[in-house]
């Protein structure tokens, strides 16, 4: 239904003598974005599917004549769950240090983490690396922003999955949604990580999902997962390392002077962030709405920094008197300011004293709903 970003960027890459590695959470679209790229390849295409037991025997531990014999002619090489096969990293360089570029390597996983961890060192110079999230605003109202302003309030209640959005009830939508953030989301954590039980994970993303655009204290966490610090922050890590939040830190010029080091943790989808504190309603009889919008906005920026391959470092900004910016980028030096406003009416808002007298040179620009498309 959609037509994704990374499509025609990872297309330039074909036949290249690299692989192509994408990655992202769950339901994201990974299979479905790699069937679109090789639909046209359908006749010289080797499928694996890392969840199938047999593929995951011919792929493990294999010399390069078996693996040649087991490839034939194809031309197309695609393991789909790559991370579930054992000697993926060795498997996947073996193949391309063999094949070159007269055949293309797609290899797609679900737990990032632990496909990048099992390739990193075999696949170096070897790969290039692509990251999928759930549907971004441009892929769903590329030039549309009346259709984007039609359409926010269920983007803010429900996300952007695509399934989700597929669907045209709100029945549908929470049942996936329910569904998705439920231990499907997780599931790769539990299995690849040693986590024994999903309560804590549940627990965690609960007091995350209550706590999106307020700065969070680890301690006081730990406190109401009932776990310690040191794991509280390693499930954090490994949250974020599943692509199912993200963290900023706080900015400033002299990292010696930052007043706090406690972190803003946003979730990549908030139709998930919903689904874990069961909030579904309307944002008429919602008290998070400013929240929420913070939560998208910031999330599709990082969306867009990601597919146009914009390097920056993120932060968020604030004072000890209260004053703040949701979001500081930092990109070779020069300073971006902005603040999140659900309001339409919210558009000449100057930036906090204290932040134009330290960074004159920054801009500031306030993102709302009738602005996003600038900012995405």
């Amino acid at each position: 239904m959609f037509k994704r970003i990374l499509e025609t960027q990872i297309k330039k890459d074909f036949f290249s003598g690299k692989i192509i590695v994408l990655v992202g959470a769950r339901q994201t679209g990974k299979t479905t974005l790699s069937l679109e790229l090789i639909k046209d390849s359908a006749g010289s295409v080797k499928f694996f599917n890392g969840d199938n037991p047999t593929d995951r025997d011919s792929l493990s531990n294999r010399d390069f004549d078996f693996l040649k014999n087991l490839i034939g002619d194809a031309k197309i090489i695609f393991i789909d769950e790559g991370q579930k096969i054992e000697t993926i990293g060795q498997t996947l360089k073996l193949m391309v240090d063999n094949f070159k570029n007269q055949k293309q390597i797609i290899v797609t996983g679900s737990s990032a983490f632990n496909l990048l961890e099992k390739t990193q060192e075999p696949l170096t110079g070897r790969k290039f690396v692509f990251n999928l999230f759930p549907i971004s605003l441009p892929e769903m109202y590329k030039d549309d922003l009346l259709g984007f302003l039609k359409g926010v309030e269920s983007l803010l209640i429900y996300g952007s999955y695509p399934e989700v959005v597929s669907k045209t009830s709100f029945e549908e939508k929470e049942k996936i949604l329910k569904e998705i953030s439920s231990s499907y989301l997780y599931k790769d954590i539990l299995e690849f990580q040693r986590i024994k039980s999903s309560d804590t994970l549940v627990k965690l993303l609960r007091a995350l999902a209550l706590q999106v655009g307020s700065e969070v204290s680890y301690t006081e966490l730990a406190n109401i997962v009932g776990i310690n610090r040191v794991t509280l922050e390693r499930y954090v890590d490994i949250l974020e390392k599943n692509y199912i939040i993200f963290r900023l830190s706080p900015y400033a010029k002299n990292k010696r002077k930052i007043i706090s080091k406690q972190r803003k943790i946003y979730f990549w989808d908030v139709g998930v962030r919903n689904a874990v504190i069961d909030n579904f309603s309307f944002l008429l009889s919602r008290n998070d709405v400013g929240a929420l919008w913070e939560n998208y906005a910031i999330a599709e920026r990082l969306k867009y920094q990601a597919y146009n391959n914009i390097s920056s470092q993120n932060y968020f900004w604030k004072t000890y008197s209260g004053a703040e910016i949701d979001l500081i980028e930092d990109r070779g030096g020069k300073i971006f300011a902005y603040e999140m406003k659900w309001n339409k009416n919210q558009k000449n808002i100057n930036p906090p004293a204290r932040w134009k007298e330290e960074n004159p040179d920054s801009e500031f620009k306030i993102i709302n709903p009738e602005n996003i498309n600038k900012f995405t």
